[in-house]
């Protein structure tokens, strides 16, 4: 066995361990008693009062009673996998000792949670949001929590204000509504009169809140955190997830459509993507910042409000993340995985960030009353690949049975063990640093610049993005029915930018400002924009091919190879589930009914030939609308032959969507049509397909009358 891959194995077989498969096997009550008979209480007589002494009835029912523990006050709605990580070479080495990070030999297994954060359990995954993404690597020196986020920044300065930023998002008290959203009065005033909150806000209303997919998300550890190396010296850490297929998200109205066709559209994309073998993969980098120039910068190092500019900082590429097994149960795993940002390891160490300060001590305190008491760890997820030795005892839900007759250091009858590890060098140490000072509760003057990284935000973002974060405000306030609290959003935007203010204004019934507060400094940050790094992939994109009865079977397989080959995902989608007969009388299998799906699901659309097959589709309304919602969310759409007839049945007039003659291809908006049919469609149509479909989406379409 490869040395790569023994604390891989080490922990599959651990969870291994812990699974029960029923398969063979009879029913026994908790204690291993069999059961003849579990459909009926135990009675007097047939229709007699029922007995207490019903052992199995009582352990059945009160199991069931218990079969939920209290959801996560927040990022309540998650979705997990397992993977491994692993570092590229040992060029960190020089900043850390945390091997994990340093030995390109070591495959470190981790699991994964992705969720929102203001929903509960049952809300919807396509929410405007941030989403969590943390990270629990089982590395050979312990556990190590990467808790992170697909914003790199956070509303509050100091974690004192953590309750009140999420009773102020959660639902309102009074009425528990409303559900996932942030559309509502007692977020925006609590936004109105907390300035340093505006920063997260504008990332917040931007496209990063719906992100399309879970493995095309950013993440960012968003504290400045330390590395520390063999010789105990320091170095200023931030930490980013950046995802393999680029980084993509769904327009507004999408997200609204998949929150009622499917509200579990992210999950399922990650459980489904893994299932087939498309395991998804992010890149793990690391700004690094020496401890003399924690001074150096316009904002404080220790402000988890701000971020340091890549241009300034660059991100340096470290390893990668590969996820390549779901859970087996959800409950078990994913429900049941505690993270915690104190959960660190020898060559990782927190700065005084006091945002991050509050969370080391909020985590484990929410663990305890969440997973019902001290041992959690225990608990397979959490268990680390190291062997655990101490002195703690006892407690709710104990699963070890700890042998010896001492529980306590030091000791001489137990042997001195467990011993101390002093000057192994494996025993972690915390970083040594001077602190002094009066006991005060007062903000660092270096943490007052409420608004000029909320500026650089918006300066950074394409056009496009930030007609997407004008009519977020507008979506937002609107939900507002308190007017002092809207015009409070408006003067706090006008210190951001005098003209987004001016537009947010002029949505809500808001009387614009006429004066500029602070003029904008005119900084920007092109990674901060989504639009401007698109990747040249179509790896994962998934493509619905419209078919019905005389399909140009030929033909749609021809572009279909085609896409496949390039890694996109097609799916045919019928009238109604089953098959439906090709122009030769072939069958042609259907992957799922039109009444199921919805544009919102895929990338692209693809509309192929066939006389009978352009009757049919013309003249189904639910066709039209599939195929006038992806002209209308930008989607890259495709038709040959006979099949461009369709798009102007659906309303896509005004766009030229008819090619010339028989073999030309024409590439406009996004339309990519030829008037050619099986016999004569050529590679370049599958070719100029894909192109348009890797940018995601065509911004420059005009819209739709």
């Amino acid at each position: 066995m490869a040395s790569d891959d023994l604390s891989h194995d080490r922990k599959q077989e651990q969870l291994d361990a812990y699974r029960v498969d029923p398969a063979g096997t009879r029913l026994t009550t908790d204690q291993g008693v069999l059961v003849d008979h579990t459909d009926d209480y135990l009675t007097v007589g047939e229709r007699g009062p029922t007995l207490l002494e019903d052992f199995h009835a009582r352990e059945k029912i009160t199991r069931f009673d218990h079969e939920r523990i209290p959801e996560r006050v927040v990022h309540a709605r998650g979705a997990g996998a397992y993977g491994f990580f692993q570092a590229y070479d040992t060029s960190l080495a020089e900043f850390t000792c945390a091997r994990f990070l340093t030995d390109p030999a070591l495959r470190t297994p981790v699991f994964v949670r992705f969720s929102t954060v203001a929903g509960s359990r049952g809300s919807a995954d396509t929410v405007r949001d941030v989403r969590g993404f943390a990270t629990k690597f089982y590395t050979e020196q312990g556990n190590y929590d990467l808790v992170a986020n697909n914003m790199p920044v956070f509303f509050i300065q100091d974690g004192i204000k953590f309750p009140d930023f999420v009773h102020a998002v959660k639902p309102e008290p009074h009425n528990e509504i409303p559900q996932a959203q942030s559309a509502h009065d007692t977020f925006w005033d609590f936004v109105s009169l907390q300035p340093e909150s505006l920063h997260m806000v504008m990332w917040l209303m931007s496209d990063r809140a719906l992100p399309r997919s879970y493995r095309m998300m950013q993440g960012f550890g968003v504290h400045t955190f330390r590395l520390v190396n063999a010789d105990g010296r320091g170095t200023f850490v931030k930490f980013h997830w950046k995802p393999a297929l680029g980084t993509h998200s769904l327009l507004w109205e999408e997200c609204q459509q998949l929150a009622g066709a499917d509200p579990d559209f992210n999950r399922r994309d990650l459980w489904e993507a893994i299932e087939s073998g498309q395991y998804p993969e992010w890149e793990l980098g690391v700004q690094l910042v020496p401890e003399s120039d924690e001074f150096a910068f316009d904002f404080d190092l220790l402000d988890a409000t701000k971020i340091i500019p890549e241009e300034q900082v660059p991100v340096r590429p470290v390893g990668r993340l590969v996820l390549d097994r779901n859970p087996q149960n959800f409950f078990a795993e994913t429900e049941q995985v505690a993270f915690h940002t104190a959960n660190i390891v020898p060559g990782i160490d927190f700065t005084n960030d006091p945002l991050l300060q509050a969370r080391n001590f909020s985590y484990l305190d929410t663990q305890l009353i969440r997973l019902g008491g001290p041992n959690f760890a225990q608990i397979p997820v959490n268990r680390p690949v190291t062997p655990v030795t101490n002195n703690n005892r006892d407690g709710y839900h104990q699963t070890q049975i700890p042998a010896g007759r001492t529980a306590y250091t030091k000791n001489s009858l137990g042997g001195g063990c467990p011993a101390i590890a002093g000057d192994f060098p494996e025993v972690f140490k915390h970083y040594q640093e001077k602190v002094e000072g009066h006991k005060i509760r007062r903000r660092a003057a270096s943490f007052q610049d409420f608004y000029s990284q909320a500026t650089l935000f918006w300066n950074s973002m394409s056009e496009v993005e930030r007609e997407h974060i004008v009519d977020a405000f507008r979506f937002e306030l609107g939900k507002c029915a308190d007017t002092g609290v809207r015009e409070r959003v408006v003067e706090r935007l006008n210190a951001v930018d005098h003209g987004l203010a001016r537009l947010v204004a002029q949505g809500i019934g808001v009387t614009p400002p006429e004066q500029e507060v602070t003029p904008n400094h005119g900084r920007s940050s092109p990674a901060l924009s989504q639009l401007l790094a698109p990747t040249d992939s179509i790896a994962t994109r998934k493509v619905a091919a419209l078919v019905a009865d005389g399909v140009d079977a030929v033909g749609l397989g021809r572009v279909a190879d085609a896409l496949r080959e390039r890694g996109a995902v097609v799916e045919l989608i019928g009238p109604v589930d089953g098959a439906v007969a090709d122009a030769d009388g072939g069958q042609v299998p259907v992957d799922r009914g039109i009444n199921t799906v919805a544009s919102g699901f895929f990338d692209a659309v693809l509309v192929p030939c066939g006389p009978d097959v352009v009757r049919a589709l013309s003249g189904d309304g639910r066709v039209a609308r599939f195929v006038n919602e992806a002209f209308r969310h930008g989607k890259a759409i495709a038709a040959f032959g006979g099949g461009v007839d369709v798009l102007g049945a659906a309303g896509l007039r005004g766009v030229r969507v008819a090619a010339t003659d028989e073999t030309s291809v024409v590439a406009e908006h996004g339309v990519v049509t030829t008037a050619a049919a099986a016999g004569d469609l050529g590679d370049d149509f599958g070719a100029a397909f894909a192109s348009e479909i890797a940018l995601h989406r065509a911004w420059d379409r005009p819209k739709l009358p």
